[in-house]
């Protein structure tokens, strides 16, 4: 849809976007996708022209995506029912075959597809080439859940240094050949700390850390790891955001410069939070220095 404004008015947009650029320019950002932002195909197309966008001003940009939504498909097509422990998938060997054929194969290359159309060079990895993600079980109720006990960042780093953007799913692997199925949010956090990003943008379905779950008007737009444990003990922070805010602090401690959790349901989410002062989502640092 064309906007109705005048040359000098996108030329002024360009250069208020300037000194964003030159701060992330040559830098890492890691972003975990996910919700709905993956299901929507109209935001998918923004995220992927996002993304592209970033990596043409000169960011270099890590894809880490999950894909619950299409396994549970998989898996229903296949007659298997999902199941659930503490919100995470219990996973027998063939639900561990599934998700590697649908995370690592059709997830993994359409969106490396997408990319590409949009402008970008993309090459799609798991977490089991190169061994990049290593992992044991998290919970032998759980079965092939993996906890991760080490990340090789070789192969992300070699192809950001080539100029492609890394898309990463996250399948895991030991050393005598399981396959393990690994949460979005812990892979992103663990990478990110791996490659020494200056951002983690981890996409959610509500606007960020609110202080009240029924009421979008209480974002709360900065925290820093202080915070984070108050608001967990008190409760605020409370339900599935408590492993994502979890993530949030690993990530923090092991070098991430800001982690935010980014509401993916707003159009050009990312380029919002990166490229204004505004910005948009929670913002976590590890102390409070009140710079976006």
């Amino acid at each position: 849809m064309a906007l109705n404004i005048t040359n000098a008015q996108r030329a002024e947009i360009l250069t208020q976007a300037l000194p964003h650029i030159r701060k992330y320019y040559g830098e890492i950002i890691v972003v975990k996708y996910g919700g709905n932002a993956m299901i929507n195909s109209e935001l998918k197309q923004q995220v992927m022209e996002d993304i592209v966008l970033m990596s043409l001003i000169g960011v270099k940009v890590v894809l880490v995506h999950g894909g619950g939504p299409e396994i549970t498909q998989m898996l229903e097509r296949v007659g298997k029912k999902s199941e659930f422990v503490d919100g995470l998938r219990v996973t027998d060997r063939e639900t561990a075959d599934i998700v590697q054929m649908v995370l690592a194969g059709k997830i993994n290359k359409s969106l490396v597809n997408y990319l590409e159309i949009k402008g970008g060079r993309a090459i799609g990895l798991s977490g089991m080439d190169g061994h990049m993600i290593t992992a044991e079980k998290k919970d032998e109720r759980l079965g092939y859940v993996g906890k991760i006990t080490a990340v090789d960042a070789t192969p992300v780093i070699d192809l950001l240094e080539k100029g492609y953007i890394p898309v990463i799913s996250t399948v895991g692997c030991d050393n005598e050949g399981g396959v393990y199925n690994i949460n979005a949010d812990t892979a992103a956090a663990k990478i990110a700390a791996a490659i020494k990003a200056k951002r983690l943008i981890s996409m959610t379905d509500i606007a960020g850390i609110l202080r009240d779950k029924d009421d979008p008007d209480s974002l709360i737009s900065e925290m820093d790891i202080s915070d984070a444990r108050r608001l967990m003990q008190q409760g605020v922070i409370s339900g599935g955001m408590i492993p994502k805010v979890e993530c949030c602090i690993d990530a923090l401690e092991n070098g991430v410069e800001r982690v935010i959790i980014l509401d993916g349901r707003i159009p050009h989410a990312i380029l919002i939070e990166t490229l204004t002062y505004e910005g948009a989502g929670t913002m976590v640092s590890k102390e409070k220095d009140h710079e976006r």
